[in-house]
């Protein structure tokens, strides 16, 4: 980049921060749909979501029902014949309303689980975010580097023109190579920090550590249209880990209505059917010789004794309701705390970017003239190397200024549940 067009990017570098690429968004969207996907760790917590639901259907049923079969070495003479076999069949029910209550309290179970993948999903998405502003800021890093070293070069090739013509000292061009010399050491450190960002963005993706991640011209100078008051109120009521706190102390609450349920009676309804064989008595009628007994329902009834184990279950959900309770209320305070640092982190880098727009113009016609003067006397070259490094300097610091505002947003977001 030559001196002309480096000073005609201070004057366009407004207007690019607010006509930023119209597809950029649309990149990133891409990005995080694939990371949504194919993430091996996101997978991983919907299929424990997945096995939860699975729970639902266990402990709603009913336990098996029972079969016996008997047969007698000696068989009981009766009436009609020498019983000879007994078969049986039986089933519990527990008190009215115990399975219900397992039910629902597996459903809230489940679902506090879908918020962990939700919360794991949005920790996702922001560091989905937070690294590809990064991989961008490196990138604008190594390009404006670039560009710098290429601002010393012409510069060294003046400096040289001025020593020819004795105008200069020679320890001119001596400045220049060392400030090249910094900079290609610093250039290389960008490209390297590069390299790792990209590995770090690809395997968020589950995708090949050198796929070449697709970046903007520039960031969109986006903001947050919510006062911190509406923050805070959707930070209670949409963070998934607020609500999987919720859910945990609904599940605990059913598993209490569970246990206490458990320790009332339960009732068991039963057949029996006896197979009976040939009488040998000859006063027993033909149609009533060997016929079998069909024994009517049983009804029997178990009766909880040792209620020391219902009591010590029931009063676990209850400690576990206060734990959930008390997690939920520090889970918020915490939110609330990150949430008021974020915003603090957004509105500063907000109000950094038009200041460095303007220090980025000053410093540009600061160096104009001074580069001006230098044509004419020589002098006032070491200035110009100090204001060259201000805008480095500022351009750097407008692009991490960029990042961090948009880095800001995603952590806002992520915070409330998006």
């Amino acid at each position: 980049m030559s001196i002309v067009k480096y000073y005609r990017y201070l004057w366009l570098a407004s207007l690019v921060l607010i006509t930023a690429g119209s597809n950029a968004q649309d990149i990133l969207d891409n990005y995080l749909y694939r990371a949504a996907r194919d993430n091996p760790g996101l997978k991983s917590k919907f299929s424990d979501y997945q096995a939860a639901l699975e729970k639902v259907p266990q402990v709603g049923t009913l336990p098996d029902p029972q079969v016996t079969f008997g047969f007698f070495i000696q068989p009981v003479e009766t009436r009609v014949g020498p019983q000879q076999a007994r078969i049986s069949a039986s089933q519990m029910f527990p008190w009215f309303g115990t399975l219900g209550a397992r039910k629902d309290a597996a459903t809230e179970m489940a679902k506090s689980k879908y918020e962990v993948f939700e919360e794991v999903l949005s920790q996702l998405y922001f560091n989905v975010k937070s690294t590809y502003y990064n991989l961008y800021f490196a990138q604008k890093g190594i390009e404006i580097t670039k560009d710098n070293i290429e601002i010393l070069h012409s510069l060294r090739d003046m400096a040289l023109i001025k020593v020819e013509s004795g105008l200069a000292s020679s320890v001119d061009v001596l400045r220049v190579d060392i400030e090249i010399a910094e900079l290609e050491n610093q250039l290389a450190l960008q490209q390297d920090n590069f390299t790792v960002l990209q590995a770090e963005f690809n395997n968020l993706l589950n995708t090949g550590e050198q796929e070449t991640v697709v970046l903007p011209d520039t960031l969109q100078n986006n903001s947050i249209h919510m006062m911190p008051e509406a923050l805070q109120d959707s930070i209670r009521t949409g963070n998934p880990q607020i609500l999987q706190m919720e859910y945990l102390r609904a599940s605990y609450e059913k598993q209490e209505l569970a246990a206490k349920r458990a320790g009332k009676p339960g009732f068991m309804l039963g057949l029996d059917y006896i197979v009976v064989g040939k009488s040998s008595n000859p006063m027993t009628s033909a149609s009533e010789s060997g016929k079998d007994a069909l024994v009517f329902p049983m009804v029997g009834i178990s009766i909880p004794i040792f209620r020391k184990k219902y009591t010590s279950m029931a009063k676990e959900a209850v400690l576990m309701q206060e734990s959930a309770e008390n997690s939920r209320a520090d889970k918020i305070n915490l939110l609330e705390t990150m949430v008021e640092k974020a915003d603090r982190d957004y509105k500063d880098a907000d109000r950094y970017i038009p200041l460095y727009l303007d220090q980025y113009d000053r410093a540009g016609k600061s160096l104009r003239i001074l580069q001006s003067e230098y044509e004419t006397s020589g002098k006032n070259f070491e200035e110009i190397l100090r204001m060259e490094r201000q805008l480095l300097k500022y351009r750097l610091d407008l692009q991490r200024a960029l990042t961090d505002k948009n880095t800001a947003i995603a952590y806002i977001q992520y915070l409330m549940g998006k």
